[in-house]
């Protein structure tokens, strides 16, 4: 669309606010019968104008979409509209399933390269870490710069077939290997394992469908291995579906207390309490969060903290306390509005300020930056307002922004460091750790897993051959900051490598050795 008619849509999706559409009467099923007919004859008058007499050409649809998304962002932050694809991606995720071969793939070197065959997936017995994938049904996955066009060859509907050519170390020729189509599971445990010898650990990356069967598959796992006390970790998890979040806080809440409620102007007031089937009520337990953690997340934290039920171990929340309705398009677009608030046992609504803008809102993070509350915990400031008492120790807690914790851990900023981060978005580690695995992935595979975690460490001659493999994908070194930081390096250098000869579980396995966050929580979960 011509870039100028694109300072028209806040002007638009204000005009359509104030005429009161409503975005269904067109693609959802007609007029309200309380004067939408006129609403609608209006906007198509305009956008009929602005069709046939702008000075451009112009997309009506894009003009449309990009409309009905500027109304929904104007109500609040989270209020939105999704095209057909973005959605289905989302849904995706939340529903805990897609359909295609069922791998897990990093580019390397602009080849499609495994990282982990998805378990239950169609791939499971057929394909392994470390294959390179060259085509499918005959068309050249190697060097594809967009991501459509290598899932457009590879996924696809359940039940049908697809040819994958591969390159496999150790084979001299390459193998056509045919992979029937099916439903690919989506994990939301990223990792579950012990971090002692009666300490479990969970990282849960989104509240899905699916997450709270995972949730007690795992937690029957680690308790086979003498779990007695739990860290369950929430940072970046920014939420997903409020009756997962509720089922999850009931595992550890004796039947009678309170998870949450919602309530809005046209959703009455909703009460979720915890009933007899929890699992864990008698474990110790801390949850981890951050300035990432948000919704469903804040939902848990929230729960555990008012009803004095554990520790809340990290940085304080993002904020979010606003519950979406999605509804459904017959294009397949989808739009979420806001229905109602949610409110801890506590009464606290934990949803930060959105009065000043969409900008503003998000930049928040920034702010929290720039004041010093990621570093230190006097930064943070609360109204006596927004001061509420816990359900059972009657402690103070604060509501209107986020879920403070319990106990304060301040950023780690040696895994924000701009050589870091570089490192990470030259995907330096992932293409080295590849290289690595390739020579060496039958012999730690003979070896195991747990003699990988006590007895490999990076090497001088391993870490050189790092800087110099890290210069030639263009990332400059300075002496100074390399003496900074070689110790996160060489901690992230093994956790890559753990991943590539074994799982994301793995990686996170390595991580968690020196992650001030979860050493906090677990010194005081063992005082």
């Amino acid at each position: 669309m011509n870039s100028k008619l694109s300072i028209y849509f806040p002007f638009l999706a204000g005009f359509l606010l104030a005429a009161g559409i409503w975005i269904g009467s067109r693609f959802a099923g007609g007029p309200t019968g309380d004067g939408s007919y006129y609403a609608y004859d209006k906007i198509n008058a305009v956008l009929g104008i602005v069709e046939n007499r702008y000075v451009d050409s112009v997309d009506r649809e894009r003009l449309v979409e990009e409309t009905i998304g500027h109304l929904l962002q104007s109500l609040d932050p989270h209020s939105d509209y999704f095209p057909a694809e973005q959605a289905q991606a989302m849904n995706e995720a939340l529903q805990g399933n897609f359909e295609g071969i069922g791998i897990e793939y990093n580019m390397v070197r602009d080849t499609v390269t495994v990282v982990n065959v998805i378990r239950g997936g169609p791939s499971e017995k057929v394909l392994m870490p470390g294959d390179r994938l060259v085509k499918a049904d005959g068309k050249s996955l190697v060097d594809k710069r967009d991501e459509k066009d290598i899932k457009g060859l590879l996924r696809g509907p359940a039940d049908t077939k697809v040819l994958v050519t591969v390159v496999r170390r150790g084979e001299r020729k390459t193998l056509d290997v045919p992979i029937t189509r099916g439903s690919v599971p989506i994990y939301s445990i990223d990792a579950a394992h012990m971090l002692d010898e009666k300490t479990g650990y969970i990282l849960l990356s989104r509240f899905a469908s699916d997450s709270h069967e995972e949730f007690e598959e795992q937690m029957a796992l680690l308790r086979t291995k003498g779990m007695k006390r739990l860290v369950l970790d929430l940072r970046g998890n920014g939420g997903g579906y409020l009756e997962t979040a509720v089922k999850l806080a009931d595992e550890f809440l004796p039947a009678g207390r309170k998870i949450v409620y919602t309530e809005g102007r046209a959703s009455k007031r909703r009460d979720y309490d915890a009933t007899s089937e929890g699992d864990a009520e008698q474990l110790s337990l801390a949850v981890l969060i951050d300035e990432y953690s948000a919704s469903a997340s804040e939902i848990i934290a929230g729960a555990m903290q008012d009803n004095d039920r554990g520790l809340i171990v990290g940085r304080r929340s993002f904020g979010k306390g606003l519950v979406q309705r999605e509804e459904m398009l017959r294009d397949s677009s989808a739009f979420r509005i806001t229905i109602a608030r949610y409110y801890t046992p506590a009464g606290r609504c934990i949803q930060k300020p959105y009065d000043k803008g969409l900008r503003a809102y998000y930049n928040e993070e920034n702010e929290r930056l720039n004041r010093g509350e990621l570093f230190h915990a006097d930064s943070i400031h609360f109204s006596d307002s927004l001061k509420f008492r816990t359900l059972v120790k009657k402690r103070t807690v604060y509501g209107g922004g986020g879920i403070m914790p319990d106990l304060f851990v301040p950023l780690d900023t040696s895994r924000r460091a701009q050589l870091l981060e570089e490192l990470l978005e030259k995907n330096v580690f992932t293409h080295y750790a590849f290289d690595y695995a390739d020579v060496n992935r039958s012999s730690w595979k003979k070896a195991g897993e747990e003699k990988f975690y006590g007895s490999f460490s990076v090497s001088k001659t391993q870490l050189d051959d790092f800087i110099a493999f890290a210069q030639k994908s263009g990332v400059r070194i300075a002496p100074e900051l390399w003496l900074r930081h070689e110790g996160t390096v060489r901690l992230y250098l093994k956790a890559y490598i753990a991943r590539v000869l074994w799982s994301e579980n793995a990686f996170y396995k390595v991580l968690n050795s020196e992650d001030p966050v979860v050493r906090k929580a677990l010194e005081a979960l063992k005082e």
